[in-house]
């Protein structure tokens, strides 16, 4: 089945789109925009929402601002821990909607915001694991299927990107039943990984991954050592330039 890719930033954000559908492709991006001005009027208005890295209740009729919160809750994170895996589920779930128009819903949804992932689709997606100054730097990846969906990919990671992290690995890629979990959930999981004791560390985070409900699998890279638990996409091996790559996903 063909597909098309949509790719844009906007502030902060960095986004890619991938379906069989155009229409749904600009539904999407459409919901993108909608989603990113429902949080920026309520943190406005909620500045607590912003800057807590703790869990904190809302009050709000808008369905990102409480998927956010909940995360939170269940992972013991604050709520913007979640942001860019919350839009990516909203948007996958605007692809896929029957609606009054005649729309098609999409067969095939990939939503990328940041890394955090959101895919639902009757046709296998190929996902990359990037892992910075590390040895296993795209070597690896993941072959979503469609008995694996709807699935969410969220990573957190100290020494790649701009989020805040309180530990020390290289990346925690969790597996979850969304990517507003799977965002929240990994950046829990990376603040514990950290510490002299490199396998100490990555037991512990493997442990916490455990104890949050919802979360499929986990897998944590840290100074190239790696720790896995759980129910983990089939592994697949990515051929080819990691720079290289990521210019491409962007094209």
């Amino acid at each position: 089945m063909k597909t098309y890719k949509l790719h844009f930033k906007e502030k902060e954000s960095d986004v890619t789109i991938i379906s069989e559908s155009n229409s749904a492709i600009k539904k999407a991006k459409k919901s993108f925009f909608y989603q990113r001005n429902v949080l920026e009027k309520y943190a406005y208005k909620n500045k607590e929402f912003l800057t807590s890295f703790s869990p904190i209740k809302v009050e709000s009729n808008e369905k990102i601002i409480n998927i956010m919160a909940e995360a939170g809750y269940l992972c013991d994170v604050g709520p913007m821990a979640s942001v860019a895996g919350a839009i990516a589920d909203i948007m996958v779930e605007v692809m896929q909607k029957v609606n009054l128009e005649n729309y098609v819903p999409a067969r095939i949804a990939l939503v990328e915001n940041g890394g955090e992932i959101a895919i639902n689709s009757v046709q296998p997606m190929k996902v990359g694991l990037y892992t910075g100054p590390n040895d296993l730097n795209f070597n690896i990846g993941f072959l979503i299927e469609e008995k694996d969906c709807p699935i969410g990919i969220g990573t957190s990671s100290a020494t790649i990107g701009h989020a805040f992290s309180f530990g020390d690995a290289d990346a925690v890629t969790i597996f979850a039943e969304n990517a507003t979990l799977a965002d929240a959930s990994a950046t829990r999981v990376a603040n514990v990984v950290k510490g002299n004791d490199i396998e100490k560390s990555i037991n512990i985070g493997l442990d916490i991954a455990q104890d949050i409900v919802g979360i499929r699998g986990a897998i944590i890279n840290r100074e190239n050592k790696v720790g896995k638990v759980g129910k983990i996409p089939k592994l697949i091996k990515i051929e080819g330039n990691a720079d290289y790559l990521l210019e491409q996903k962007k094209s």
